[in-house]
């Protein structure tokens, strides 16, 4: 007794058996997270190390080079990249496929560790990470208030920052701009000379005066209480009266004696502004199993929640960019397209099998094979992407493959007169190993990407896992569910014109016979006349391996799409201060706001990059724009056609600075190509780079060719 023969004989079974998958489906659709593309991690990891007050030649010979030569040894390494800035080394270790990042990391933990008395006392512990999509900030907020900006500054940490951060999902907050409030002690010399007093000394008294201390307890014969000597300061009296000696005898010397207490200001390392107007920014990233979409509503709620409790100081959070906002879209439109094809597919077995019965088996077959899929992603840890649901959109026509060849060879033998049951056995049987066959070629074609040690691979993982399984279920469907449903359901249907919907499917069976027999003939000429049509063929083939050759059609990994959003970078000479950058920013900044095309402009100047594979370290000769355009419509261009004119244009009004772009579409678009090139003599290497830089320049095609140093 074969499956189908079990399938319509003992139906109990095939009910059970769907029934779990479907619940299953059910289940896990409602528990599926919502994510732009997969999870994947790049064969990178990047090793951190701040060296605050240090210049770059100091770190590239204190940190940077220590820490490479321990990793020389690391497993899988194919190249390190070294970048030693002003207070920061970050080394990119890039590894070969197929390498475990969980022990590459581990490793180079330990050989980090190894070194560590090697390297400076005064560094902060050396911060390994993967590069991942989770590196991108999914939302940038822009935070304004009526309170002094020191005020503000002082509230946001505090108060807002940690009520946000304690929000389920949220994994990291970095914060841009703002005035942080700063007491500086300015020590006169003369007047340290004078008393005999090293500002070691004033450093000291200060600290010892500034700590709480746990003093004992007072206790009674009823109670016991703890008693702690409070040092904070209060005001900036109490730092000026701290003591700091006593030369002779009743003549003590304060801070106020040897130095000036100002309640200032702190140097400012990042400025950040949303279309001109100044705030605090913050970058906000989630944690690595978190849903997007969820976190993006949790953290929606709490900064709404947090503006209506501090309505008198006037705090505002304006969301600068919500990467989920293009999350929901494609998810949405994808669900779209897919609801689309399931009711276009009935419409067309309606047409072609003129059997109301067998559209309604091609719908319950349809979302039987697609909720085990979903069942499968769910117990695999997948998640609602691009990838997944453009599977599912793909294989709607490879489902109904299956459902299509067994219900048409089953309509064919009710047509002969046979009985229902009879009609499903034989029609089943049939085409078997047809079906088989087809399932196979389908599986066979995908199945090899699961076991690629390529970047590509990582990316079409679950693609290909949903379409395989897809692919199988529908086989089982096939093979049980429809003949079991058309053993039950199944008609011969005898149209006769008695309705408008008969006779229009009267007509199209006509005009469908029509066309098989012109194709009829047209299949006679083409038999009778091979050479010919080999020979066209061959031609075909030929002139597509020219066009592929000849890149008439352009290559890429995937298409970034027009979402109308880029990223500007603006690079000024290495001696510019965050203030000089800043001022020069506003200028730049005010004349694209004043462009039509332009939306909103999100400003981050000195801070640290918002873009993937960012080093998390801001520098004062950098600024970054993030630029959200109009719809299409409105401007009539294309992203990309706009940010060419536009660089041509800043070119032009603002000489002196580097300008470079990236569109900012499915995934972050860097530059395609790039050309590395090392040597012990800096002097040299930076002169090549210059003559290759402007080799590359003449190269037709070549556009915004920049130097990385």
């Amino acid at each position: 007794m074969n499956i189908t023969e079990i399938s319509i004989k003992r139906p109990s079974l095939i009910i059970v058996l769907f029934s779990v998958f479907a619940l299953m489906g059910i289940i896990g659709f409602t528990n599926l997270g919502y994510e732009l593309l997969p999870d994947f991690n790049q064969p990178v990891v990047v090793i951190k190390t701040m060296y605050p007050g240090a210049e770059p030649n100091e770190v590239e010979t204190s940190v940077s080079r220590k820490i490479e030569d321990a990793l020389s040894n690391l497993e899988g390494v194919d190249y390190l990249e070294t970048k030693s800035m002003p207070n920061a080394s970050v080394i990119i270790a890039n590894l070969k496929y197929g390498t475990n990042l969980n022990n590459a990391m581990q490793d180079a933990q330990r050989y980090i560790d190894n070194i560590r008395k090697d390297l400076p006392a005064d560094i902060q512990s050396p911060v390994i990470s993967k590069v991942s999509p989770n590196d991108l900030p999914i939302i940038s907020i822009s935070a304004t208030s009526k309170l002094p900006a020191t005020e503000f500054y002082q509230k946001m940490v505090d108060d807002y920052l940690p009520q946000i951060q304690q929000l389920k999902g949220v994994a990291e907050i970095t914060l841009l701009g703002g005035e942080e409030r700063e007491i500086q002690v300015k020590a006169n010399q003369d007047k340290l000379k004078l008393y005999k007093i090293s500002l070691y000394q004033v450093v000291e008294a200060i600290n010892r005066s500034g700590i709480d201390l746990p003093a004992g307890k007072a206790q009674t014969d009823k109670e016991s209480n703890s008693v702690r000597l409070t040092g904070k300061f209060a005001t900036v009296e109490d730092i000026m009266n701290v003591q700091i000696a006593m030369p002779a005898p009743g003549s003590p010397v304060y801070v106020k004696d040897v130095a000036n207490v100002i309640d200032g200001v702190k140097e400012i390392s990042s400025v950040s502004r949303y279309n001109a107007v100044n705030g605090i920014g913050l970058l906000l990233k989630k944690q690595g199993d978190a849903n997007a979409v969820e976190v993006s509503k949790l953290v929606h709620a709490k900064l709404t929640q947090i503006e209506i409790a501090n309505s008198k100081y006037g705090v505002k959070f304006i969301i600068a960019d919500d990467s989920t906002d293009k999350t929901i879209a494609a998810v949405n439109s994808v669900v779209d397209d897919l609801i689309l094809a399931i009711i276009l597919v009935s419409l067309v077995m309606l047409l072609f099998l003129r059997s109301y019965r067998n559209s309604l088996i091609v719908l319950i077959a349809i979302p039987t094979s697609l909720v085990t899929s979903i069942a499968v992603m769910w117990l695999l840890g997948f998640t609602l992407n691009l990838m997944t649901l453009l599977a599912m959109s793909l294989i709607i026509g490879i489902l109904i493959d299956d459902a299509i060849v067994v219900l048409e060879n089953i309509q064919r033998h009710l047509d002969m007169g046979k009985e229902k049951v009879t009609a499903a056995m034989d029609g089943r049987m049939e085409i078997g190993f047809s079906a088989i066959s087809i399932t196979l070629v389908i599986v066979i074609v995908f199945l090899p990407i699961l076991f690629l040690q390529v970047f590509v691979a990582d990316m079409l993982k679950e693609f290909s896992v949903v379409v395989i399984t897809s692919t199988l279920t529908s086989l089982l469907v096939g093979f049980t569910l429809v003949p079991w449903l058309a053993s039950r359901i199944g008609k011969k249907d005898d149209l006769k014109p008695t309705n408008f919907m008969n006779r229009f499917l009267l007509w199209f069976d006509r005009q469908l016979t029509t066309f098989i027999n012109w194709y009829g003939h047209q299949l006679e000429w083409v038999l009778s006349h091979k050479l010919i049509f080999s020979g066209i063929v061959i031609f075909l083939l030929i002139m597509t391996v020219v066009i592929m050759k000849q890149g008439i059609i352009g290559k890429e990994m995937m298409s970034t799409g027009d979402q109308g959003k880029f990223r500007l970078n603006l690079e000024y000479d290495k001696t510019t201060t965050v203030q000089e950058n800043n001022i020069r920013t506003q200028n730049v900044e005010n004349f694209i706001l004043q462009q039509p095309e332009v939306s909103t402009l999100f400003s981050n100047v000195a801070g640290p990059s918002t873009g993937i594979g960012s080093l998390g370290v801001g520098s004062a000769n950098l600024s970054e724009f993030t630029i959200q355009l109009k719809p299409k419509d409105e401007t009539g261009l294309k992203t990309e056609e706009y940010m060419k004119s536009l660089r041509e244009e800043l070119n032009k009004q603002f000489p002196g600075i580097n300008f470079s772009m990236a569109v900012l579409g499915l995934l972050p678009k860097q530059a395609p190509i790039k050309i590395t090139l090392s040597g012990n003599n800096l002097d040299l290497v930076m002169k090549t780079g210059q003559e290759l830089k402007a080799i590359v320049e003449k190269i037709p095609g070549a556009d915004n060719v920049q130097l990385s140093v």
